[in-house]
């Protein structure tokens, strides 16, 4: 009788096993297909970029100048990129020219994210960003974009002057590994995300901002990235504050801070 409740329990653990493996970039990857009008964008001060027909994302209207340069913004897993708009709120007002990057199979646009498809994707955005723009060109990367970011800084030619990573992992095997103690996580990973050794060549600064008691990355997963970070590099930590609870109004002094140290 043992034996059969053992068999049975090792089948189901297996077939889970299996869904998890299957499944995955569908647990990943959390895109929404919405795609705002003329009219939301022109009420938000944004625009399509480059274009309504071909577009990769928004750029911010002037607010200040752009004397600074231009970031570019790659978003976290859920959402789209048109959800972000307080990152041209808070970095426009410090003359920097913000766009909001956005991925395959988000907002509208055709694909199917992975991790090859969208490092792929962000490095035509970056290298078409600076034909456009030049230099200074910053890049700002929000949780699972803080890998598409690392992933493309690591392969591509074009100079960036800085990065900030807005609550990073380590690398995604090792946080899945932390969530999913009871499974070999590490090991069934299709999308690697190594930040570490991404980053590992990058001589830019880099800004990491993390969130003490971040539920969905935990801290030490940051704190590790940021300890192997070979270049320039400073850190902010929001003290008893959540992932989804960092203060992000435009007037808190944090967002003069990261800027006046990736921009200096």
């Amino acid at each position: 009788m043992m034996w059969r409740i053992l068999l049975y329990a090792l089948i189901g653990y297996v077939t889970v096993l299996a869904v998890v493996f299957l499944l995955q970039r569908k647990m990943l990857y959390l895109p929404s297909d919405y795609r705002p009008s003329g009219n939301e964008l022109g009420r938000d001060g944004l625009s399509y970029w480059p274009s309504p027909d071909q577009y990769r994302g928004f750029v911010g209207q002037s607010r200040s100048g752009e004397g600074k340069g231009t970031i570019i913004v790659f978003h976290g897993n859920a959402g789209t990129a048109y959800h972000r708009n307080f990152y041209v709120n808070a970095l426009s007002q410090y003359g920097i020219r913000v766009l909001l990057a956005e991925y395959p199979g988000y907002g509208g646009r055709v694909g199917q994210p992975s991790e090859d498809v969208l490092v792929k994707d962000a490095i035509t955005t970056i290298e078409l960003a600076y034909r456009q723009y030049g230099q200074p060109l910053f890049l700002w990367g929000e949780s699972l974009g803080c890998g598409v970011v690392a992933g493309a800084v690591s392969k591509i030619q074009v100079p960036i002057q800085g990065v900030v990573l807005f609550l990073p992992w380590d690398t995604l095997p090792d946080l899945a590994q932390t969530h999913y103690w009871y499974f070999p996580a590490r090991w069934l990973v299709h999308d690697a995300y190594n930040n570490i050794e991404n980053l590992r060549q990058f001589e830019g600064r880099i800004a990491v901002v993390l969130a003490e008691k971040d539920e969905v990355v935990p801290v030490q997963h940051g704190i590790r990235l940021y300890e192997s970070i070979n270049t320039d590099k400073k850190l902010w930590v929001f003290k008893q504050t959540t992932h989804n609870e960092v203060p992000v109004h435009a007037g808190l002094p944090w967002w003069q801070e990261v800027v006046a140290y990736i921009t200096k």
